[in-house]
């Protein structure tokens, strides 16, 4: 071993059981033994398949003629069993975190970073890559073109390049920052746990609907309390904080929620001090740093954006500043309003507690229409029939529900997916309702990527995770709007997991620039948006009713409703990011005043002492989007210009669905995003189509 850590135990001295997790990886139908598997399997197992992966790269360098197939191919492939037993790990860790789990999180992610150093600072193996990309010796066609460049570019940004103790400096970073994740994650997972509002008196649920009020009253009894129980999981925290009349226990649920992450700051809110993520957040950011100036760049988001359709800070910038300038004087209206409505119901401030509650109000005085009259039409099994039949008009695909396959929770479902042919497409993973074990939110995770295993270009299994409204004891789980256009939202990274066609997994579904990755999932909340798409599922849970025009004509009409101020709360996050990450690291002492500062200009409320979005903050210190978050808006431009394309031609026209399928959803990171994009649009996008759609923008 070239790494300091210490190695997992061998399988052999480990335990004397068979481990699922290697005995179970062969075969191209073969799920993910859940039920069989251990939390005390996966450190043998990472270990016995860093041993064939190491097999496998001295193989690669021992040969001494490189070509594509021998040296590009090969390390693609070097590690897919260990990639596997890892990816396997990482959905349990998001999506059912037992004790076991979480207390070995630190040491799986510093033994893969470990690993991927490993790889990556080996001199023998760059110097069969380096000559590889000169000579383009055995490279056939444009994927493995582009499966060179991406391996090359990818030891470069990785430290190939550095030399003597600028290689171990690297290597010592990148350990700290696997161990930083996991920790973050299970800090604020505790904390979302930590805090429950036991209520007592009926008086204080004045202004929930009956069905929060039903949740909260099971939940409860699950608990063995009289009374109610509201957690700040989302199906409790949003209605709470939308309807809830009494405004000192809305504020006590925010401060609770807003200081998650806080640690001894937000006791007196609820919340144990074990959980404090501020000394982790100046820690990542600290050590991102480091770690982008050891290898050229001026900070992290540079680093970053070099491989991001925006390519640097100043582009992210004035994209930011544009919307900004747009959306700014839209949002500091919309909230004078507010403040005046406000008045008018006897409040003497808007306090950042009330902002949903009141414009809910305005938004019913307004628009007559409240967002809880939809409730009723999207009962669960009905939804999903609607996801999938939207998946049939539009691209031919057919769900079957499958029985006996092995799953992490027994509420997970498993479907086979097949296209219009009968030929497979993958496997589909649905988890809906929220757990202790759970992180909140929704996303889409990836069981197996398509793209060559073990010698066979393979068919994906995929999931998506979401935290939704539970079942009552006499009534259906029934969504919310906003739950509905999640479901349509992470079944459209789904689909582009479930059809891509590529060769290489490292490539395939997902796997492309994070600034792009939102444009299949943004895409596809479009249907959600039209009757044409609502009449494929929505009809009242009782009735059979299908959902009335005049309800879907007032829904639209409040589409809009506040956009700048929704715009600018997505802005402000993006631009939390940006300065976190282009800020030098030793300027930023106090986690909470710096973000006050550094979003002085978007965030349009003060909040309350002792609280702070960044301690909550998992996209950005726990997952993907660091210097990234901008790739929301980004992408919702993109999706915004792409489905005008079906407005114009028809929600379910064949053509542009077929060309959204085979030039985007199929290709993964084949080729630039530009390309792909300029391919299935015949041109560049409309900057302006979003914020025409938003009304924050006259149409041409």
């Amino acid at each position: 071993m070239t790494n300091k850590e210490k190695a997992p135990s061998s399988p052999s001295t480990a335990s004397s059981k068979p481990n699922p997790l290697i005995q179970r990886i062969c075969g191209p139908n073969d799920t993910i033994p859940f039920e069989q598997i251990q939390p005390e399997d996966f450190l043998p197992a990472l270990a016995h398949f860093k041993q064939v992966a190491e097999q496998n790269v001295q193989s690669i360098v021992a040969n001494a003629d490189p070509d594509f197939v021998s040296t590009i191919q090969a390390l693609e492939t070097s590690a897919e069993e260990l990639n596997y037993v890892a990816s396997v790990y990482y959905v349990l860790f998001s999506a059912h975190a037992t004790e076991g789990i979480q207390k070995i999180a630190g040491e799986v992610s510093t033994f893969l970073a470990g690993f991927s150093s490993d790889i990556t600072l080996n001199k023998e193996l760059f110097e069969k890559v380096r000559a590889v990309h000169e000579s383009k010796k055995g490279v056939e066609n444009s994927e493995q073109q582009r499966l060179l460049d991406e391996t090359y570019l990818d030891f470069v940004r990785n430290g190939a390049s550095l030399q003597g103790a600028d290689r171990e400096a690297l290597r010592e970073i990148d350990q700290k920052l696997a161990a930083l994740a996991p920790k973050f994650s299970e800090h604020l997972l505790k904390a979302t746990n930590h805090f429950k509002l036991h209520i007592t008196n009926r008086e204080d649920l004045l202004g929930l609907p009956d069905m929060v009020m039903e949740q909260g009253a099971a939940t409860a009894a699950a608990e063995g309390k009289e009374g109610w129980v509201f957690t700040l999981q989302y199906p409790d925290f949003m209605p709470f904080m939308t309807y809830a009349e009494n405004a000192e226990l809305r504020k006590k649920m925010y401060l609770a929620f807003r200081s998650r992450g806080m640690g001894e700051a937000a006791a007196a809110y609820g919340q144990p001090a074990d959980t404090d993520n501020q000394p982790v957040v100046l820690e990542i950011l600290r050590l991102r740093e480091e770690r982008a100036r050891l290898l050229g760049f001026e900070n992290h988001a540079c680093y970053i954006l070099e491989k991001r359709m925006a390519r640097s800070p100043e582009n992210v910038q004035s994209f930011l500043d544009r919307l900004v300038e747009v959306s700014l004087p839209a949002a500091r209206k919309e909230q004078q309003e507010l403040s005046d409505f406000a008045k008018e119901l006897g409040y003497d401030s808007v306090q950042p507690y009330d902002i949903r509650f009141l414009a809910e109000k305005l938004k019913q005085k307004i628009h007559k229409f409240d967002s809880e009259e939809l409730r009723p039409y999207f009962p669960l099994d009905r939804v999903m029939k609607g996801l999938f039949g939207t998946a049939e008009k539009l691209y031919g695909l057919s769900f079957k529900k499958l029985e006996g396959i092995e799953v992490y929770h027994p509420e997970v479902e498993v479907y086979s997916v097949s296209d219009s042919s009968g030929a497979d497409v993958g496997l589909f993973y649905v988890d809906l309702f929220p757990r202790d074990t759970k992180k909140s939110g929704a996303w889409m995770t990836s069981f197996r990527e398509q793209g060559l295993f073990r010698g066979e270009v393979r068919r994906p299994h995929i999931g998506i995770v979401c935290n939704f409204t539970r079942p009552g004891k006499d009534r259906p789980s029934l969504l919310s709007y906003d739950e509905v256009r999640t479901l349509f939202h992470e079944f459209g990274h789904a689909l582009h997991g479930l059809l891509s066609r590529c060769t290489f997994s490292s490539l395939a579904g997902t796997n492309v620039y994070w600034d792009f990755v939102e444009l299949p999932s943004q895409f596809m909340e479009n249907w959600v948006r039209k009757k044409e798409g609502l009449d494929l599922f929505a009809a009242h849970y009782q009735t059979g009713e299908k959902i009335p025009a005049d309800l879907v004509e007032k829904m639209q009409a409040a589409e809009t409703f506040r956009a700048g101020w929704n715009f600018m709360t997505q802005l402000n996050y993006a631009t939390l990011d940006m300065k976190f990450h282009t800020t030098p690291a030793a300027e930023i002492q106090d986690v909470e005043e710096f973000e006050r500062k550094a979003t002085e200009r978007t965030n349009l409320v003060e909040d309350l002492p002792n609280t702070c979005f960044a301690t909550g903050f998992g996209h950005i210190f726990a997952g993907g989007y660091s210097a990234g978050y901008y790739s929301y808006k980004w992408a919702e431009i993109l999706e915004a210009d792409a489905f005008e394309l079906f407005e114009e031609k028809g929600l379910f026209d064949s053509d542009s669905a077929s060309r959204f399928r085979g030039f985007i959803l199929e290709k993964g990171n084949t080729e630039d995003p530009s390309v792909l994009y300029r391919n299935f649009r015949g041109r560049d996008p409309d900057p302006d189509a979003l914020l025409r759609r938003e009304g924050l923008l006259k149409s041409a």
